[in-house]
């Protein structure tokens, strides 16, 4: 799945930030980038699952 998150640059606390999305409960913020897309990728999905957004899986 794709989620839609945005993310800006915080200039007064020199940090990225994601806040908004798909994602219910999304807030995290990282020094570069980088380091935001790696906190999102572990972040995301424990979201999802205590929300209970996370979709069904099919079997076949």
């Amino acid at each position: 799945m794709i989620y839609d998150v945005t993310t800006r640059w915080d200039s007064d606390a020199g940090v990225w930030v994601a806040e908004r999305g798909d994602v219910p409960g999304l807030f995290a913020e990282a020094r570069t980038p980088n380091e935001l897309r790696a906190k999102l990728r572990a972040l995301v999905p424990e979201l999802l699952e205590l929300n209970g957004a996370l979709p069904e899986v099919r079997q076949t």
